[in-house]
């Protein structure tokens, strides 16, 4: 439903939220269950931006050691809860991290022995069942992961806020914000407690604080291919993730596969792709992605590096011709921290995933930043 300003019964709200993205939401459900009244602002009439342009997969397993395993954790708790609520499906639960070489193995078994490693299972090249290709050597399984359809999950969370209570006002552009008011479009919104979730928008609110942390664009190459005919038992990772995902960067063997992959895979590695495959509920496959830094969210997409994507996902998955049905681009913004949360102005909080898990980390970073406003203790995984 379209909600204008002049449809609105109430100008003034406890919370008002910019940004109807899955960080926007996650901040709107917390707020909410809190107890206050919610206004989310968003100048698109529906989510299209990069919560709705990912996998829908929500990562513990190789998240960066410290506070972003830590809220991938609790994400992943607050997750499974507010889906069950919602309506939204689970598609598929865990990960399979298949290891290509014996390097890549190698790292595996040390990140399994180490404490993030822990209910993760190695597995060995026999247990590599198909559609796994049985040339790799061996993987990891975690069971930590879900997968939702973003597309369809954003628009039922979204949904599900709205019955709780929680107004949105669509179509609708924030442009500045102050102590106790949001100016917009449609007029002024009045709340105490104001939470701006530009996502990658770097320019509109808060552009000072976001260029003194050196956010950059990141765009990355996504892609849809028709069911294949079987079943894939969790979600697909490949070798190149490993030098991706800041999990396994203490691994003590990782510059060596880091080494051969820059050997055997220079372009891959220039380009920042790696190997995600989720499935859908309809046996559809979303793959990707890639990873370049951009001066603007152009919408064109490089052939070259679908086919690089396409190019590993044939060597790990039995699908020795893909059918694209579908292709597309997404931005998010990066900086040298996975996320932070600044206070540009009292009773205001900017808040930035700048690493891509936003759906892996936003609810927890939305207990941290409203028990900041509302001068209560750190949740748990935040101490």
């Amino acid at each position: 439903m379209f909600y204008g300003f002049v449809m609105l019964r109430e100008t003034q709200f406890d919370c008002a939220v910019v940004g109807a993205g899955i960080v926007g939401l996650a901040h709107a459900f917390c707020a909410n269950r809190a107890g206050l009244s919610v206004i989310v602002i968003d100048r698109d009439a529906v989510a299209a931006g990069a919560s709705v342009r990912n996998f829908g997969f929500v990562t513990v397993t190789g998240q960066g050691d410290g506070a972003t395993w830590r809220r991938a954790r609790r994400s992943r708790e607050v997750w499974a809860d507010v889906a069950a609520q919602a309506g939204i499906t689970v598609v598929h639960r865990g990960v399979t991290v298949v290891a290509r070489r014996h390097e890549a193995l190698a790292c595996l078994e040390e990140f399994h022995a180490s404490p993030m490693g822990k209910n993760c299972r190695m597995l060995s090249r026999h247990e590599l069942l198909p559609p796994l290709r049985s040339e790799s050597v061996g993987g990891l399984y975690s069971p930590h992961e879900l997968r939702v359809e973003s597309r369809t999950a954003i628009a039922r969370l979204t949904a599900w806020l709205r019955e709780q209570g929680v107004t949105f006002l669509t179509g609708t552009s924030a442009y500045c914000v102050g102590e106790g008011m949001v100016g917009t479009s449609a007029g002024t919104i009045k709340a105490e407690h104001i939470v701006v979730c530009p996502g990658a928008d770097l320019v509109t609110l808060c552009s000072d604080v976001i260029r003194r942390r050196d956010v950059e664009l990141v765009k990355l190459n996504m892609m849809r291919l028709a069911a294949p005919g079987w079943r894939l038992p969790s979600a697909v990772m490949s070798d190149l993730g490993l030098i991706r995902y800041l999990g396994y960067a203490g691994c003590p063997g990782l510059p060596t596969l880091r080494a051969r992959l820059e050997a055997e895979q220079p372009l891959h590695v220039a380009g920042g792709v790696h190997l995600i495959a989720v499935q859908g509920e309809d046996g559809s496959l979303v793959v990707g992605d890639s990873h370049s830094t951009v001066a603007v969210a152009d919408p064109f997409q490089s052939d070259e590096t679908d086919k690089l994507i396409l190019d590993e996902l044939r060597l790990v998955l039995d699908l020795p011709t893909p059918d694209v049905v579908e292709r597309w681009v997404g931005f998010y913004p990066r900086s040298a921290v996975d996320a932070f949360i600044e206070t540009p102005t009292p009773g205001v909080r900017l808040v930035m995933v700048t690493s891509g898990t936003g759906a892996s980390t936003a609810f927890a970073m939305a207990e941290e930043t409203m028990a900041g406003l509302l001068n209560r203790p750190p949740p748990p995984h935040a101490a």
